[in-house]
């Protein structure tokens, strides 16, 4: 009984977030890892989900095609169409030996997916922007691993975007002589030029986009889009973490996405801030724990506009 009422408190809360969601006009949700409660609750509402792959499931899918099957007849099938399943993110910033399990991974599931007549559903990979090398200027990013040419053609072959984290706040963080808040937060005052192509830039979100976007182009992937899967400021427990920062980065993101950048204007960015919610069990950084836009009783850290 007692693990039965524990599932009725996470579904209720499940459904209580997904309606927090539509109150507030955000269409898109990513989560992590498949979780039955999340997928349940976000049956017809419409909201445009990213579900994750573990990480630790990797490896499997990578060297067997009936994992890949069983996956997606577990975490998929039950679920889509009601669940707006848009892609399905093979990892979460994999590095080192195995990130050579991503590519693997993909294609396994791609196949599983057209079995099951689910193609719709696209599947990609999220990325930090550290798989690029030479991103400033932004003309001249380019992927510091064959691995990375290799996933950005195979998305091309498929029309699905790659997903990348794109983080502002770290980099000013590491080097706040040579990046100015301003830039770093949507703020005016700074405007950077890219003498590799002419453009300018007036944040750091765009020239990390479009540095991005170089590479892909590099790689001989440039019809490739990049989807924004995760980005955001903390405003609490550390360098630059403050409510007045976060809310201007996370305003300023919400505002500018629709316009695209310098090297992709007018074309409309999907972005997904990082995060819904502080996690105050989250390891690591004291401000790891502070980038949630509401605490977890759905009270906002600060005001913000979403449409």
């Amino acid at each position: 009984m007692a693990s039965c009422q524990l599932w009725l408190l996470i579904s209720t809360y499940a459904a209580q977030v997904v309606q927090l969601y539509k109150s507030l006009g955000i269409n898109n949700m990513r989560i992590y890892a498949p979780d039955a409660h999340a997928l349940h609750a976000l049956r017809e509402s419409g909201i445009e989900l990213i579900l994750g792959v573990a990480n630790e499931d990797l490896a499997g899918l990578a060297a067997s095609e009936p994992t890949a099957a069983s996956w997606v007849q577990a975490n998929v099938k039950p679920y889509y169409p009601a669940v707006n399943i848009r892609y399905i993110a093979i990892g979460n910033k994999v590095g080192g030996e195995a990130a050579h399990s991503i590519l693997p991974a993909m294609r396994n599931l791609e196949r599983a997916l057209a079995a099951a007549g689910l193609a719709a559903v696209k599947v990609s990979t999220c990325v930090r922007l550290d798989v690029i090398t030479n991103s400033f200027p932004p003309s001249a990013g380019v992927f510091a691993q064959p691995y990375m040419a290799d996933i950005a053609r195979f998305l091309a072959t498929t029309g699905a975007p790659l997903l990348a984290n794109v983080f502002p706040y770290f980099a000013y963080k590491d080097d706040p002589r040579a990046i100015s808040l301003e830039y770093a937060t949507f703020r005016p005052g700074t405007t950077v030029s890219d003498r590799g192509n002419g453009l300018s830039y007036t944040n750091l979100f765009d020239a990390m986009v479009d540095a991005m976007y170089a590479a892909l182009e590099k790689a001989g992937a440039a019809g490739v889009r990049v989807v924004v899967a995760e980005t955001g400021w903390p405003s609490a427990a550390g360098f630059a973490a403050s409510v007045d920062n976060a809310r201007a980065y996370n305003q300023g993101v919400i505002d500018h996405v629709g316009n695209g950048t310098p090297r992709k204007p007018g074309a409309a960015l999907e972005t997904l801030v990082f995060a819904m919610f502080n996690e105050n069990q989250k390891p690591g950084e004291p401000t790891e724990k502070n980038f949630g836009l509401f605490y977890p009783k759905k009270s906002p850290v600060y005001p913000i506009a979403f449409r």
